[in-house]
């Protein structure tokens, strides 16, 4: 409850409209607690903020490596729905909501994935992206209409992100999902939330207070966005799009994935650049075709029929072998 004189500082009309924070949950939460480390940040020199941002940033794997079980857990989930015609959907508002939109939009170049099969949802929408619409994540029934238009089933996966786990928007989002049948992870930086809650599994990276009061776009969002590149890579490596540590099923669109392309084949099957050339040509500018083709001894339309009878798995593909994730 705000007192008298505080109301009056910023007036009658807007104290009504503030956003209610009931038994004071936000101030309990680590992402909103103080930082000793950055005490006097403002008296600092900028040599001491970079060194103190940095010393607190290199607690953000640990944090992260608390959850690899659970990581591990949305990851195989998330290869059996994208094999089964699924969708890995997003949910987030504001810094996690553009983390969100920075993953699913850099897996179609990556590794050719549908641009449907991994998508986000902001609150705010699109707009959202480039300027502040963070009043929406409030919003309840905007999150529950939003996820709604996609109507989410037995077959996605639906992963709702907010660092302090708490976000209305996101909750109501994920809890809709999950009554519609969908898998349901929740990533956030604090335990114990209702975004947890609302969800089949919780990813939880308590990275702890951040160097700015409450700015979880810094650690918080650093450990966001390593999550997120776990679960996409890790998916997209179970389901065979990624051959030792190569990225095989990227999309040749511009010349630096040419050249990247030409460089695998010539890694991978320790060819010359003229073979790889040659091959990737003949392979109709695919790689895992290519990649196929030399690796199994076989021409071009033995390696389409293969890469379709494991799903795109290029190992299985080589091998010849059964899909099985």
């Amino acid at each position: 409850m705000l007192t008298s004189s505080a109301q009056e500082a910023i007036g009658t009309q807007t104290a009504k409209s503030l956003p209610k924070d009931p038994a004071g949950l936000l101030e309990k939460l680590t992402t909103e607690s103080p930082n000793e480390a950055s005490q006097g940040l403002d008296t600092k020199s900028a040599l001491d903020i970079a060194r103190i941002i940095n010393h607190e940033d290199a607690k953000v794997a640990a944090a992260v490596k608390k959850a690899i079980p659970e990581i591990a857990q949305v990851i195989d989930h998330a290869a059996r729905s994208l094999r089964d015609g699924g969708r890995i959907i997003y949910i987030g508002a504001g810094s996690s909501g553009r983390i969100a939109a920075l993953d699913a939009s850099e897996c179609p170049s990556s590794y050719s994935t549908a641009p449907g099969q991994i998508q986000y949802i902001m609150a705010g929408g699109p707009k959202a992206l480039a300027s502040a619409v963070e009043v929406n994540e409030d919003s309840e029934e905007l999150g529950q209409r939003d996820i709604a238009r996609r109507r989410p089933s037995r077959k996605d996966v639906i992963i709702g992100i907010s660092a302090s786990g708490r976000t209305p928007y996101v909750v109501a989002a994920t809890a809709y999902a999950r009554a519609r049948g969908a898998y349901t992870a929740a990533v956030t930086c604090n335990h114990d939330t209702p975004l947890a809650a609302a969800a089949d599994i919780a990813i939880v990276a308590e990275v702890g207070p951040e160097v700015v009061s409450g700015s979880t776009r810094m650690k918080a969002g650093s450990a966001q966005k390593m999550v997120l590149n776990m679960i996409t890579t890790g998916t997209m490596t179970r389901l065979g799009y990624v051959y030792e540590n190569l990225m095989v099923n990227l999309h040749m669109q511009n010349s630096k994935l040419v050249e990247r392309g030409i460089r695998i084949l010539m890694q991978a099957c320790k060819i010359t650049r003229e073979q790889a050339v040659q091959t990737i040509k003949s392979a109709g500018r695919s790689v895992p075709v290519a990649l196929v083709m030399l690796k199994a001894g076989v021409d071009k339309p033995e390696a389409v029929r293969r890469l379709a009878k494991s799903d795109g798995n290029v190992r299985l593909a080589i091998e010849d072998n059964v899909l099985e994730l």
